[in-house]
This record gives C-alpha cells, structure tokens and sequence, in this order.
C-alpha cells in the first residue's frame, strides 16, 4: 500500500497539465529538503528526526546472541537476486531446485524460496488486476441489476449488492476522473523528457535522473523551464531515472483503466482456478520476480535487508530468512489467495508475517479470518498496514481486519495494524494519507519518503503504510531473534507498549489541512514504534512461547 496516487495528484500534475496547455512559464514549488535515507532508523532526540531509534536498540543487544527468524511477506513478490537479499532469502530445505516435482508434498512444486498465488502454466503471472468492488460488481450485476427490492431469502446478499454497487460507483468514478488527469500527465512526461534529453545532449533511447537535471541552467526558454520544474517535481517523488517514473506513472494508469475497463477474464485465463472457490487443490508457479515485484522488493528490505556492507539499505532485524509469497497484483488481491498464502507461510515455519494490502470489499472475509486463527493458533504474529485512503477505520474498515464475520473476536492478540507517520515532531506527524482509527488501528511507524531497495539494483523512496508495516514487522523478528521464548501475544504487547502516547500533539487529522486532532485519538497506542524501548521492554519478560 505504497501511497502512489498522492504523488501524481500533487505539484507535478498540476506542471504537467499546465505544459500540455501551452501556458507560459511559471515559478514552480521549490523542492523540499531530501530526508536522510535512513531517517526511519533514527531516533528523535539524537538524530532530530522520529525514527524507530533502532541504532540504540542494537547497542541495547550488543554482545548478545541472536537465533536466526524466518518471516515472510505476502506481496507483489521479491526481486531474488537483489543484492541486500538473495543471500538471506529463505530455501525450502526440502524442495530440490528445479526437478520440477513436489519433492515435500506439500502441493507446491518447486517452491524453494516461496509461492505465486499468481501463476499460471508456462511461467505466466495474473499481475494486473481491477478492484474487488469490479469484480462482485460485475458478478453480481445480472442478478440484482433490475431489482429495486430483496428478493424472499435474499436479504442478506441483496443488501451486500448494495454495499458493492455503492463502492463500485464510487471507485469508477474516481478512476474515470483520474484517467482525464493522467493521461495528459504521460504525454507531458513523454514530451518534456524529449526537451530533457537534447539540453542534455542525451541520445533518444537515454535516461537521465534528478542529479542530471539540476545541472540544467536556468533558462530563458519557457519550454525547457517547465521541463526542469516538472521533472524536479517529480524526483522529488519518485527515486529513479525518468524511464522508472514513466513506468510507475504507466501502471498506475493501467491500473486506473482496469476499473473503469476491467478484464474480468485474466484469472481463469492465467491462474485457471475459481477464486470463489475454495477447495484445496493447488494452483500458482514458483516465479517470484515480475514486472511488478519493486513494491514486494521494498517491503522485504525494510524488514530484514543485509546491514552493513555498503549496499542499499540497512534493513531492521539483522538475523532473519525471508519467504516470499506473491498474493498481490496490480489491483486488489483476492481472499482466496490471501488465506492460502497465510496458511503457506505458517506451515513452512514463518513466525512474523507482513501484509502490505488491503481493499474495500471482502467477498469471502471467512477464509481469510480463518486464516488469521490459524496463524494464531501456531503462534504466528500478523503485521498489516492500516491503508492510504486518510480513513477512519472504525467508521469504514477495510480488509482484511481481525474484526471477525463470526463475532468471535474484534482484536486479535495476534496481529498488528499499522499506521504511517513522518519525520519531524510537528503538525503534519500523522501522514495526510494515512487510515487511522483508536480501535482498529494499533500504532503509528514511519511511512512517508522512506527509502527501501528496489528490483534490478536500484532503490526506491515512497510513502504509505505499506512501508511503515514492515518497519514494525522488523522489529517483531528483531524482538524474536534474540528473546525467542516470546509469544505472538507477547510480541504485540511489547511493540505497541514502546510507543509512548503523544498526549498533546496536535496534528493535521489525515487527510486536512485545517482540521487538527490530538495524535493520540489516531490510534489505539497513540503512539509511534520504537524499537530501543521495545527491547528493553522484551529483556524484562517470562517468554511464554510452547
């Protein structure tokens, strides 16, 4: 769940539909001070900025002795040749590489670093997918499409039709608005890259990146102005050279299109299952790394990347395996394949699971919360991200959530739910994206400009809860490598008791610029993770792991 659409509906959309519109040149936004990329490790009173303070946890732990955690991301996948994880990544230990049979019988043929819930025969990947609003949309459409009552019987799936058309208008209304904007966004970011290159004297095929541009002069020529502003403004969101951003810019647009003119087909075309059944039999491929796995790659760095030799990114937990589980396309995930791949995950041995997802609608919520207790029964802790769309939860919840469909718990012991805050102590702390909720959410963790690496050797700088999920998913494996006997049960204790309630800092409330509430009424905690005091806090416990 990084927070994407906020950097195209920024200042750099408005560059971009200004240039297409010939106006002339304009003083653009000045950029903001680039965070330190690591800031989210930092810690407030000796580096100034509201990090996690993992650098005095490590000093806490100096000299102790770490047993290694096997955790695992349910995401977009994972680049298996990055740098800062291939050598950490997680093997199956009874799979044999490449033999194309099921050596462990576990159903999943040659799974050795993990599982695509994705995959389809010959290697192909359902990664472009439309909203689960869409999708029971367009299920559900010739049933109830001319009814204007329930049907005898029919009460309860009518009024869910409802709920899903009311969401559904919504969503393709949105997109559809969202198209008018990007579209013209890509061919001014087409056509300015083309200025860009020749005042650089770049060849056609060519990439240049922020660096590259601030060495532009400044320049009487209107056009190549707005060029440099433009581009400027978008580095400022989006770590890369111009071909990343206009990649970035491109799938977002194909995911926009895929609401507004979904392929409702792809599923049964590629992965060949029905995901509205849920019978046992296998389905997926072993292929990890696709177009789309940057966003999987991300999140598994900021949880447990190599630290310390000179590359990428130091990731939080510094003895862990990652298992990687790909569950989510370009689009909302299924609950089909979100519970199996929880259950994935706990069978081969994770103890901390990340899920940086989440959607509006959950057709078949019961799987998934059944899920949920299985890892809870095998002492399995659960970190999600709370969600980008700056919405109370409790009023609104999004899924999946452990408010449970059979009224059996409305907070488990057993998961975490993250919300993202930013770097400075001041009114904008709570990020403007940000879901929030005192019930339903737990605690807050950095999540705006934070640094992780990406596919293919680079690294990228994003917002959203999406990031500040594994930030806290981290610090639960750091917490288990060197205290093991500690409980799930325990490992959530722990971690929402070190983040001390900001009583009295008032915030702008997530999504306002004007209206501000006491940081603590954001979340259960009211507070922010920090990793020091959570290792103090876990040096003091009777661990109750069986």
């Amino acid at each position: 769940m990084t927070n994407f659409r906020n950097y195209l509906f920024g200042s750099a959309l408005c560059g971009s539909l200004l240039l297409s519109l010939s106006l002339s040149a304009q003083t653009m936004p000045a950029p903001q001070a680039d965070l330190p990329k690591n800031w989210h490790l930092m810690d407030l009173k000796a580096d100034g900025y509201y990090g996690i303070s993992l650098n005095n946890a490590y000093q806490f732990l100096k000299g102790k002795k770490s047993k290694t955690v096997l955790i695992a991301t349910i995401d977009s996948g994972i680049d298996t040749t990055q740098t800062d994880l291939k050598s950490i990544l997680w093997v199956n230990p009874k799979e044999i590489p490449g033999n194309g049979i099921d050596d462990d019988h576990n159903g999943y043929v040659d799974d050795v670093h993990g599982w695509d819930f994705l995959g389809g025969p010959a290697g192909k990947v359902d990664y472009t997918e439309t909203t689960e609003e869409v999708r029971e949309y367009n299920r559900l459409k010739p049933k109830y499409e001319t009814l204007t009552t329930a049907p005898a019987g029919g009460e309860k799936e009518y009024a869910y039709w409802l709920k899903v058309k009311t969401t559904h208008d919504a969503t393709v209304g949105k997109s559809s608005a969202e198209l008018q904007q990007v579209g013209p966004m890509m061919n001014g970011l087409m056509v300015t890259s083309g200025y860009i290159k020749r005042e650089l004297k770049l060849s056609p095929s060519a990439t240049f990146a922020k660096a590259d541009v601030e060495k532009i002069p400044t320049s009487t020529n209107d056009t190549i102005t707005q060029s440099k502003g433009l581009w400027l403004s978008m580095f400022e969101q989006i770590n890369g050279d111009n071909a990343k951003v206009i990649k970035e810019v491109g799938e977002y647009f194909a995911k926009l299109n895929n609401d507004v003119n979904p392929d409702l087909t792809s599923r049964k075309t590629i992965v060949g299952d029905n995901p509205d059944v849920q019978d046992g039999k296998s389905y997926g491929n072993n292929i990890l790394k696709m177009p789309d796995a940057s966003h999987g790659t991300g999140v598994a760095g900021l949880m447990g990347a190599v630290r310390g030799n000179g590359y990428g990114i130091d990731g939080v937990a510094d003895n862990v395996r990652i298992m990687a589980i790909k569950a989510v396309p370009n689009g909302d995930e299924y609950d089909k394949d979100i519970a199996n791949a929880i259950r994935y995950a706990v069978d081969n041995g994770a103890k901390v699971v990340n899920m940086s997802f989440g959607k509006k609608i959950s057709p078949h919520k019961d799987w998934v919360d059944a899920a949920f207790k299985y890892a809870a029964s095998k002492d399995v802790l659960l970190v999600q991200a709370s969600g980008n769309d700056n919405l109370d939860v409790d009023v609104t919840p999004e899924f999946p959530n452990d408010t449970f469909a059979d009224g059996s718990v409305t907070d488990a012991d057993n998961v975490i739910s993250v919300g993202a805050s930013s770097a400075k102590p001041d009114e904008n702390l709570a990020a403007t994206f940000t879901n929030y909720g005192k019930k339903n959410v737990d605690v807050f963790a950095p999540g705006v400009k934070v640094t992780s690496i990406d596919k293919d050797a680079e690294t990228m700088t994003e917002d959203g809860t999406s990031f500040s999920s594994p930030i806290t998913a981290g610090i639960a494996a750091l917490l288990l490598e060197y205290y093991p006997t500690l409980s799930a049960k325990q490992l959530k204790q722990v971690i929402l008791a070190s983040a001390t309630p900001l009583t009295g800092t008032m915030v702008f409330k997530p999504g306002s610029k004007t209206d501000k509430v006491d940081f603590t009424t954001l979340s259960k905690t009211g507070g922010i993770i920090n990793a020091y005091k959570a290792v103090q806090l876990a040096s003091k416990l009777k661990g109750e792991r069986k």
